[in-house]
């Protein structure tokens, strides 16, 4: 039995994709390392130029801009802290689990399509990456070839015949 066979994603913290792992930490690393240094100099030139008055909205934009990054740059060092990197060696192809691939055919039209459970901090709709809070991925999460889901969409109810899942 793998790892992540049976295992409930929703409950036990944040199973990172590697790519989504690399993507997530170059984010951090730029970050701290890139971004930070940026506002701390647009705030010194700010101050050299004794701009520093009860009226400077270009000083209060910066300091906006800092509290927004300081805010994901915690929550980035929070989500690493309980982030497990997805070994693909251990995902089973029996049922699917967060880093799956999933083909799907769509009950009513016959079409297919591949999607990528993951989970939230991942979703991206441009790469048919679909979190596994969502209500298509959360009907799929659990699900072997051959069953049918059903979910509710803005559409209205949806169903999907599970026809392929793969690491």
């Amino acid at each position: 039995m793998s790892e992540f066979e049976g295992v409930s994603i929703q409950s036990s913290g944040v199973f990172l994709t590697p790519d989504g792992h690399d993507r997530l930490q170059k984010e951090l690393e730029f970050l701290t390392v890139t971004k930070r240094q940026e506002i701390a100099s647009r705030i010194r030139e700010s101050k050299e130029h004794g701009e520093f008055s009860e009226d400077n909205n270009e000083l209060d934009e910066v300091k906006f801009e800092q509290a927004i990054v300081e805010d994901r740059i915690a929550n980035l060092k929070a989500m690493f802290a309980n982030a497990q990197v997805i070994d693909a060696d251990q995902l089973n192809e029996e049922v699917a689990n967060v880093g799956n691939y999933v083909e799907v055919k769509d009950v009513n039209n016959g079409m297919k399509f591949e999607i990528r459970l993951v989970c939230s901090v991942e979703a991206d709709v441009d790469r048919d990456y679909v979190s596994n809070e969502s209500p298509m991925g959360a009907a799929i999460l659990g699900s072997q070839v051959g069953e049918v889901v059903v979910f509710e969409a803005p559409a209205g109810k949806i169903s999907y015949e599970i026809c392929k899942i793969r690491k």
